[in-house]
């Protein structure tokens, strides 16, 4: 069975606000039942072409990817991530 993997890099305004981020990412382990699998983690290189944070999520489907973005925790950490951070990418595939 093929799995969606959501793979998303955040760059922050502050570099200070990273641990937050992190942690409220990893705060959605257990309170979204589509999230399968869940890591987050800081950039260790820091180097100027890097981004500061990682997030990778593993969904049955499309649509439970679809159910997690549109979770009313996932939004409010969504939210809360969006006024801290500079930039955003995100790609997902099946895998």
């Amino acid at each position: 069975m093929e799995l969606i993997t959501h793979v998303v890099f955040f760059k922050f305004k502050d570099p200070a606000d990273m641990a937050k981020a992190r942690d409220a990412l990893l705060g959605l382990q257990g309170k979204i039942p589509q999230l399968r699998h869940l890591e987050v983690g800081v950039d260790v290189v820091r180097s100027q072409r890097y981004y500061d944070l990682a997030l990778l999520a593993k969904f049955d489907s499309l649509d439970d990817l679809q159910a997690y973005q549109i979770h009313p925790d996932h939004q409010k950490v969504a939210n809360y991530i969006s006024e801290i951070r500079e930039s955003v990418v995100a790609v997902d595939y099946e895998s």
